[in-house]
């Protein structure tokens, strides 16, 4: 209470369990209080005073029989905390006359009995503690202040202090309460006589209030002073954190809850005491509760501590300056909300401090609204009435309303304010799938592996055509390449969403993807991704692509997991689902086209009981189709007149003659043009009379590889040149 007291209450506590070193830390609740005055002037002692604290289920251990000497009956006839704390109040004021001015300060043995036991207990009770059990001696750091070349202070007890000290002690007619308390008088008389003649000053302070403030990523912070805990109800403060820890000293701003990667809690913290002797008293309280929930503590580093409380904003800083204010977040803001609108949406029930200044919106680093913002109000009644507006409508949303922290507050901004504009994909170490051929030309193919030359649109309108997509892009239509645009389907033939475009360089990729990021399309905001042709592949053929790398196409046999894909080389071919005359010949476009099915490269197993290692495996799996490719040229996109000429980008390639041909003609002959200009269709014939049935050419070229049909034909399909006819 004071820096030089008149009087020092040595004080001691006991609970229903654990005692000694490990007081406090079984959650056990209190049973008895112990005191004696010393008048330090006088270096007279007053009597043993005590009184019984009856707890809520009055189950006592038989160590605290033995300990305190008082039984379950005694017990159950005491008062509770409450009223104890009530009565040693009042009996000590009365004792040492506080009215005639004269003051007094608790002295322990250690720090465990005030921290560890009382202060805990009276918080989770919702017990108001007198202020006379916010400051307090630790007998063990007076002495060794006396006696510096003395033992460890971790390794000191009053039996050891009083051996050093060469005092008498008689415990025959004392229980252990009584002796310990004798000894910590004797100890105490014997500091302040001569010759060390010890002055008791500057107490330690226990914090009555956590302290909330801000922590720059360029602060230094011990790795011994930081726990992390873990299991936190999802709605928990930073308050609720600090209550926790009643008794322990947090630092400044040191208690930052952690978000995951959708911003929401995850149910751990983070946080960093004063010292390292209060970061290891938090350790002793592993798996105590929070309400119903224990909560699990463990030793972190200052750098864990930074990544989630650090901050650089100026605009952070000066807006969490204002100290002693009760932070609430605002999530799903309509885009177009301003600070005024926010203003209405709390008054007047609830003013926010400042008015506009303290309101914080988080933007993306061009400037775009997330949705999120942190508002400040000046108290915790203005905050509470703020919370009741949880779920209410700000234009036509519904806006949630959370109580924050500075912590959550330098996380939201760290997230949004670091995050690239375009997230890039990582290339995967090994090569998942090699490149199927997607352009003819083997030169061509052999320039494009590995270079992001391909754009990828994601979250598109799901009724979105290949013209809606040449007119998002708008001037970069130019550089798309023959037949680049690619619709993404998912295994029911329904539009994914996704899309993917060849473009005519990785430069043109690039800034086509800049430009057009998040633009909208048809009331939806469409990503644009800068991609390879191997990643597109990949995704076209049932692969994943995400910012954590790419996956392989999924298999459909459990229990085995290929080790690489590799697909049998050869040219395009054609999908299935129509049956073709007899030699049919077909001039289309040169277009990429794809493998509805692949038969995967065998792998060699180790031997287990279910696969032999002699035994050869092959999977399959369903894969995401491409619809047909499109592109300016074969859409229509550009009027007749303004066509490209031969010489441009976006002229059309040489023909080429696809052969048709069928191994069994009963079903061949049946099917007519239509049935073949169905099956091709997308890949766009050079005119209407390029159709030539040759039922007698039976001569084979290279085969890429057979198709099967309905109704059991089967079909070579072959490229050839026009020469060849």
């Amino acid at each position: 209470m004071t820096v030089n007291p008149d009087y020092l209450v040595l004080f001691f506590t006991t609970t229903c369990g654990a005692s000694g070193e490990l007081l406090g830390s079984d959650e056990t609740e209190t049973v008895q209080l112990v005191w004696q005055v010393l008048n330090l002037a006088t270096k007279k002692t007053g009597p043993l005073s005590e009184v019984l604290v009856k707890p809520e289920s009055v189950c006592v251990s038989e160590e605290c029989v033995e300990v305190s000497g008082v039984s379950a009956e005694a017990l159950s006839s005491a008062a509770p905390l409450e009223e104890a704390i009530s009565q040693f109040s009042e009996r000590l004021c009365s004792e040492i006359n506080t009215d005639e001015g004269n003051s007094f300060c608790l002295c322990t043995d250690g720090q465990l009995h005030l921290r560890q036991v009382l202060h805990p207990e009276a918080s989770n009770k919702n017990v108001l503690l007198p202020e006379c059990f916010f400051s307090f001696f630790d007998l063990r750091k007076e002495f060794k202040k006396c006696f510096p070349s003395e033992a460890d202070q971790k390794d000191l007890d009053l039996k050891s202090m009083v051996d050093y000290l060469n005092l008498s002690e008689d415990s025959s007619d004392h229980v252990f309460t009584a002796l310990k308390v004798f000894q910590m008088s004797s100890i105490a008389q014997a500091l302040i006589s001569e010759p060390t003649c010890h002055t008791f000053s500057c107490p330690e302070k226990v914090n009555e209030k956590f302290e909330t403030g801000t922590c720059s990523k360029m602060e230094r912070i011990d790795d011994n002073t930081v726990i992390r805990a873990r299991g936190l109800p999802w709605q928990s403060s930073d308050q609720d954190v600090a209550r926790f820890f009643r008794g322990l000293n947090i630092a400044k701003g040191g208690a930052a809850l952690c978000l995951n990667a959708q911003g929401r809690r995850n149910g751990e913290a983070l946080v960093r005491f004063e010292s390292e002797e209060h970061r290891d008293l938090a350790l002793q309280r592993h798996k105590h509760h929070m309400g119903s929930r224990y909560i699990e503590v463990y030793k972190a580093t200052g750098e864990d501590f930074l990544k989630i409380a650090g901050g650089t904003s100026n605009e952070v800083a000066n807006f969490l300056s204002r100290e002693n204010q009760v932070i609430v977040r605002m999530r799903g803001l309509p885009f177009t909300a301003t600070a005024e609108q926010v203003l209405q949406f709390f008054s007047p029930s609830c003013p926010v401090t400042d008015d506009c200044e303290g309101i914080l919106f988080v933007r993306f680093p061009d400037g775009r609204p997330t949705g999120d913002a942190f508002v400040l109000f000046s108290c915790e009644e203005y905050a509470e009435n703020a919370l009741k507006k949880h779920k209410e409508i700000l234009g036509k949303r519904y806006i949630e309303l959370f109580r924050s922290t500075a912590a959550e507050v330098q996380q939201v901004l760290n997230k949004y304010s670091s995050a690239p504009l375009i997230p890039i994909a990582p290339s995967p170490i090994l090569p998942v799938v090699p490149q199927p051929t997607f352009v003819p030309s083997a030169a061509t193919i052999a320039a494009v592996v590995g270079t992001r030359d391909c754009l990828r649109l994601r979250g598109l309108p799901y009724d979105a055509s290949v013209q809606d997509i040449l007119l998002f892009l708008g001037e970069y239509t130019a550089d798309i390449r023959p037949h680049g645009v690619h619709m993404v389907l998912n295994q029911q033939g329904r539009p994914s969403g996704d899309a993917f475009i060849q473009m005519r360089s990785a430069e043109r990729a690039y800034l086509a993807a800049q430009r057009c990021h998040k633009r909208s399309m048809k009331e939806r905001y469409v990503e644009v991704f800068p991609c390879s042709a191997q990643e597109m592949n990949i995704v076209l053929m049932g692969g994943s692509l995400s910012r954590s790398g790419l996956s392989p196409p999924p298999c459909k046999l459990r229990r085995l997991t290929p080790a690489s894909y590799s697909f049998p080389p050869g040219g395009a071919v054609l999908p299935t689902g129509a049956l073709l005359p007899a030699g049919a010949v077909l001039p289309v476009e040169a277009a990429p086209v794809y493998p509805s099915q692949f038969l995967l490269s065998p792998r060699p197993l180790a031997p287990t009981a279910f696969y032999p290692a002699t035994n050869q495996m092959y999977m399959n799996y369903t894969a995401y189709y491409p619809s047909p490719p499109g592109s300016p040229p074969n859409m229509n996109y550009f009027p007749t007149s303004h066509a490209p000429s031969a010489g441009s980008v976006l002229s059309s390639p040489p023909p080429t003659m696809i052969r048709m041909h069928s191994h069994t003609s009963a079903h061949a002959y049946a099917s007519g043009v239509k049935e073949i200009l169905s099956m091709v269709q997308g890949y766009q014939p050079s005119n209407s009379d390029a159709l030539v049935t040759l039922p007698s050419l039976l001569s084979a070229k290279q085969p890429i590889g057979d198709q099967s049909l309905g109704g059991g034909a089967y079909l070579d399909l072959q490229l050839l040149h026009t020469t060849s006819l």
